[in-house]
């Protein structure tokens, strides 16, 4: 039971920039991948998506010998039916950070797959056990947390629900690593390891912007030289998406108390609709 072994065949539910992505790295590691979204249009924009990561990997040598970009494509398939998710080992949802939405999905994932499937959330903040609730089978649902974009980040958080069975958590821990992934593990608490310490962060270099201490460029110059990150606060927002970055301060906020409030400049760049690089301006304008 929940052995990696028996994982053959891997559901994505959500065809978006994260459903997308785990559904690529699922089939690069050599498993057979479902990828489900109710709207066709998503579907088709994920698998280009998928086409167009691989083409760039491959171009800078960066797909394993063992693959080729058609290899790979060959095992992703898309569809807007939940229904032929029914035979996968395991499932792993991507869709809008939402309790409700998740939770009736995991109903309906619940009565779709067999009793012995493991079922996985790639929720950055809610609530592993509130979503396990909705099913009959709390000890197989455990956080699969990927971080973005999926295809060229190492890192995954694995979080432990209330009733998540050990073995189901180490057989998180196989798979991540069977994707090339290095993981740690969290408890199931708001923001698990990573929104816990980055959405502050992100928050205290906007309010810094917003108030004079330096410029934006120079907020992400001394972060960068001054840490030793890739990306600083008001670059990775956009490259989350300053949506992403609301929500998941909300959340926060709401479960931890004022340090989390997002960042007044935030709200207002989300109000005008500017979420960052997928939409071509956020803190900075891309083309």
């Amino acid at each position: 039971m929940y052995a990696l072994a028996e994982i053959d065949t891997v559901g994505v539910v959500g065809a978006g920039t994260m459903g997308h992505g785990i559904a690529q790295s699922c089939g690069t590691a050599g498993y057979a991948v479902r990828m489900c979204d109710v709207d066709p249009a998503a579907v088709d924009q994920g698998l280009a998506a998928i086409d167009e990561s691989l083409s760039r990997l491959a171009d800078d040598g960066r797909l394993p010998a063992s693959n080729s970009v058609s290899a790979v494509r060959n095992r992703v398939t898309g569809t807007t039916d939940l229904a032929d998710l029914a035979d996968c080992d395991l499932v792993i949802e991507a869709v809008v950070e939402d309790i409700d939405i998740k939770r009736d999905l995991f109903a309906d994932l619940d009565g779709l797959v067999d009793s012995e499937a493991l079922l996985a959330t790639n929720t950055s903040t809610l609530s592993i056990t509130t979503i396990a609730a909705a099913t009959d089978r709390p000890q197989q649902v455990v956080g699969i947390h990927f971080m973005n974009p999926v295809a060229v980040m190492k890192g995954v958080e694995i979080v432990v629900g209330e009733k998540t069975a050990s073995e189901a958590v180490d057989c998180a821990h196989a798979f991540a690593e069977r994707l090339g992934k290095e993981t740690w593990e969290a408890d199931d608490k708001p923001g698990f390891v990573t929104n816990r310490i980055l959405m502050p962060w992100i928050n205290e270099g906007i309010r810094a912007y917003d108030e004079g201490v330096a410029t934006k460029e120079d907020v992400d110059r001394g972060m960068k030289l001054g840490t030793n990150v890739p990306m600083g606060p008001l670059e990775l927002a956009d490259h989350i998406g300053l949506d992403v970055c609301l929500h998941a301060s909300r959340t926060l906020a709401d479960e931890l108390g004022d340090r989390y409030t997002p960042a007044y400049l935030l709200k207002r760049k989300v109000e005008a609709g500017d979420l960052g690089k997928k939409t071509g301006a956020g803190f900075y304008t891309y083309q």
